[in-house]
């Protein structure tokens, strides 16, 4: 395999507005602007996930192609490894707004607890009873010590890939050596193998809470109409005139 092939095409994703909702969500009076809020983000952040599970699996796959024409050279030339860099920092990039989106979904649920009884009152089929602000936060720890396990296998500490310039520092090292150049594309393969499964987990933790939630709004819509028809009919019913020769007199 030489230095010519093609390389797939990388796409870049954005978080968007849903990742910095959290603080939007926290500030809004107004109960029904919240809501609409809320229904309208879950959408955004499903098709959000989807783009960055299919950037991560393009990432995984790059890598590897990398890492078949380093074992069929010396070094991957600069031009190349220049490619490889921007990968990786993509990759940095997945993982920072997988953490923003639990960060602002759980913040979600924390906000709709504080405001609604009914909501704090309702039972999920969570385990132990936990609450999506608590499953996200499990999330975030358990996506992180995974992929700071990953690094302290390759000798680099979460720290030196946390920011771009640290990771950008850290890729240059590596690139000095073939056998660094290894270690760095098996690392982010394996990193990227790991967000796709994160990313899928995610996904379907966000599915879950607005499921719940769409099922909360309906309840919520069922007693208010149901209120709102007995009020109806009680205000509209039929007086009853007193029958002639009666008179309405006090009883002590």
């Amino acid at each position: 395999m030489t230095a010519a092939i093609a390389l797939l095409p990388i796409a870049s994703v954005h978080a968007g507005s849903a990742t910095g909702a959290a603080t939007e969500w926290t500030q809004l009076a107004n109960n029904a602007q919240l809501i609409d809020l809320l229904k309208s983000s879950g959408l955004q952040v499903d098709n959000q996930l989807t783009q960055i599970t299919q950037l991560a699996e393009q990432i995984q796959n790059q890598l590897k192609i990398y890492e078949n024409m380093l074992q069929n050279t010396a070094q991957l030339p600069d031009h190349i490894w220049g490619q490889v860099e921007g990968d990786l920092n993509r990759l940095r990039s997945i993982v920072d707004q997988g953490q923003s989106i639990s960060f602002s979904m759980g913040n979600a649920d924390d906000v709709l607890q504080q405001r609604f009884k009914s909501y704090a009152d309702l039972k999920t089929n969570l385990p132990n009873a936990e609450s999506f602000s608590s499953t996200y936060q499990s999330w975030s720890d358990t996506n992180r010590d995974t992929i700071g396990s990953t690094l302290k296998a390759a000798s680099l500490t979460a720290d030196q890939l946390d920011t771009e310039e640290g990771t950008m520092s850290a890729l240059r090292s590596m690139s000095e050596s073939a056998d660094g150049q290894m270690k760095a594309l098996q690392v982010g393969h394996q990193i990227a193998a790991q967000q796709v499964s994160q990313m899928q987990k995610l996904r379907g933790l966000v599915s879950q809470q607005m499921t719940m939630m769409g099922t909360w709004l309906q309840t919520e819509q069922t007693d208010k109409d149901l209120a709102q028809a007995r009020r109806e009919k009680f205000f509209n019913a039929d007086i009853s005139a007193i029958p002639s020769g009666q008179k309405m007199e006090p009883r002590w």
